[in-house]
């Protein structure tokens, strides 16, 4: 005879058998997801704090005097690389040798197309990134921005500039908040941005970063081009 106990336990052991396909079939949901989250996921890289490369004259999108007999003109692309490397190695002698000087007017010209070389992208880095530029220029922390950009590249479309990151840069720069936020999510200065690069392409310009010294495109070595006219 069988007693009430015995019942019991081959009632809960049969129960847990029934159980057991669940609890394999959600762990194994469990496993998959955590697959597929690792697969996607791209951790967001720490912000870094550029070097400013201040000049003693701003305003806007150029620095130096107006006045200065050379005009120049970089054509860049936030994501580019080489772009990254002249900001880094080169530009702080141009400015501290030709623009604090008098001698150069210096205007960078953003030219964003190094996102548009993903297929069917959502979201081009590129674009946004000289958009986050404009917001901040409209506080009038253009240069300081752009240092951020550049300091903090790791990549080319790899995440460098997504919302979360461009959002941390104006905070590390203490942009008022709203204001920038509100400018970057509702594309403000989306077509200020396509206006920039049909410009590029009407000055000829195919690759970045590029220079023209007084309208005419600098081939060549950078410093000994400025020299140049400098002393003409």
């Amino acid at each position: 005879m069988v007693n009430n106990k015995e019942v019991k336990r081959r009632k809960s052991k049969k129960k847990r058998r029934d159980l057991t396909p669940f609890i394999i079939i959600g762990v194994l949901a469990v496993v998959v997801l955590g697959v597929i989250f690792l697969s996607t996921y791209k951790p967001v890289a720490e912000v870094i704090k550029p070097t400013f490369h201040s000049a003693t004259i701003t305003e806007g999108l150029s620095m130096g005097d107006p006045n200065a007999p050379v005009k120049l003109v970089e054509f860049g692309d936030f994501q580019c690389p080489g772009c990254g490397s002249y900001w880094s190695n080169t530009e702080p002698d141009v400015i501290q040798s030709y623009v604090n000087t008098g001698k150069v007017f210096y205007s960078f010209s953003p030219f964003s197309f190094v996102g548009s070389f993903v297929k069917d992208n959502p979201y081009d880095e590129s674009i946004k990134a000289a958009e986050a530029a404009y917001c901040a220029n409209d506080q009038g922390k253009f240069w300081e921005y752009r240092d951020y950009l550049f300091a903090n590249q790791i990549g080319e479309n790899q995440g460098a500039f997504s919302e979360k990151r461009l959002l941390a840069f104006a905070e590390n720069l203490s942009l008022e908040m709203d204001t920038f936020t509100t400018c970057l999510k509702s594309a403000q200065h989306y077509q200020d941005v396509m206006d920039d690069n049909e410009f590029a392409t009407n000055s000829g310009i195919n690759q970045t970063p590029s220079f023209t010294i007084n309208g005419v495109l600098v081939e060549g070595d950078l410093i000994s081009a400025l020299e140049a006219a400098v002393n003409k």
